[in-house]
């Protein structure tokens, strides 16, 4: 190296090192808890041995290959190559030994997303493992300070709202995009932050900052952590979650629309949304801005007790996204959809 400003470092070694700092390893340790971790064939392949060696956990590297072929990865609902750790066709390898680990875990190519697969529940939906890592880490973290707040996107599980309000904790909700919770988490006043695609981050175990960007391989030794202090998987605590709070349905779909009614719907104001109800229910709230930092949305988040919808431009399609929830079950949460998709359509047709 020629310049005196300019040296190396070993950043797998000191990540690895310093993984105590947020993490309880010894309990997973001390517990036997036996975990399959499969890196997808990405970034994460050359951490998870030297995670179990350093911390001496019982975790087995599922798939260690890193191909550029991508051979070894079972096709995505399309037919497509997509280490997506979320998706139950991409991840369905692991999902068929799931019974060989107490808890088996994916990421995806830069390991700033999680899957997790346990043996009572296959691969959980990403915003129920949020929901459980909210409720596990707020209430075994005694050294964050009282005040330290919770972040989401606004169109993660409201499962996220419930859970924050039954702990008596601040809920930041904020825009798409995990930018957002960079200044909390950096400052300590959120603990966590997580977003619907399985990308979160939380602080150290004393309450001081870990990383500012999501951490995929934390998140899938949360739940070893989990499993390990509690004697539950996450999704068994999930369960426990539905038993006190709901089930939520959820989902999301596309609907079309051409580039000028993508640009009006990222542009609307709540006056341009005449409706006062949503599939039954009176409308308690309609959203252009994210109410924990005021930060416009680029689209629409329409509200009601038990249910909601966001709609959001895509990027790079001719659609729009149609992010929605319902309390009441899946049929509800059709009408929700069916209601959302009418209700943008006279919002983009009075523009």
């Amino acid at each position: 190296l020629a310049a005196d400003t300019t040296r190396r470092h070993d950043f797998l070694t000191a990540y690895v090192d310093d993984l105590p700092s947020v993490l309880d390893l010894d309990a997973v340790r001390d517990a036997g808890i036996r975990i399959g971790a499969d890196p997808l064939g990405g970034a994460s392949v050359a951490y998870w041995g030297r995670i179990a060696e350093r911390h001496r956990i019982d975790l087995t590297v599922v798939n260690p290959l890193a191909d550029p072929t991508w051979r070894f990865m079972t096709l995505d609902w399309d037919g497509r190559i997509r280490m997506d750790c979320s998706s139950p066709h991409a991840m369905a390898s692991l999902i068929e030994q799931r019974d060989a680990y107490a808890i088996a875990t994916g990421n995806d190519a830069d390991a700033d997303r999680h899957g997790i697969v346990t043996p009572d529940g296959g691969l959980m939906n990403p915003n129920h493992y949020l929901a459980v890592a909210i409720d596990y880490l707020y209430t075994h973290r005694d050294a964050w300070a009282a005040g330290t707040g919770i972040g989401k996107t606004l169109v993660s599980s409201s499962m996220i709202d419930r859970v924050a309000q039954d702990l008596g904790r601040t809920l930041v909700e904020v825009p798409v995009g995990f930018k957002w919770f960079v200044d909390g988490l950096h400052d300590g006043s959120l603990g966590f932050g997580g977003e619907e695609s399985a990308g979160a981050s939380f602080l150290r175990r004393d309450g001081r900052v870990w990383t500012t960007d999501k951490d995929g391989i934390l998140l899938a030794l949360l739940a070893s952590e989990i499993t390990a202090v509690t004697g539950s998987t996450p999704s068994e605590h999930y369960a426990r979650l539905t038993g006190r709070f709901g089930d939520p349905a959820y989902a999301r779909i596309d609907a079309p629309a051409t580039r000028e009614e993508k640009a009006v719907l990222a542009k609307l104001s709540p006056q341009q949304v005449k409706a006062d109800t949503l599939a039954g229910e009176p409308v308690t709230a309609v959203l252009t801005e994210a109410p924990g930092n005021g930060a416009p949305i680029g689209g629409l988040k329409v509200c009601t007790d038990s249910a909601w919808f966001a709609a959001r431009p895509s990027g790079t399609e001719d659609v729009y996204k149609v992010y929605a929830e319902s309390f009441q079950g899946p049929g509800h949460l059709a009408r929700v959809q069916e209601e959302a998709r009418a209700l943008v359509s006279e919002a983009l047709g009075g523009a």
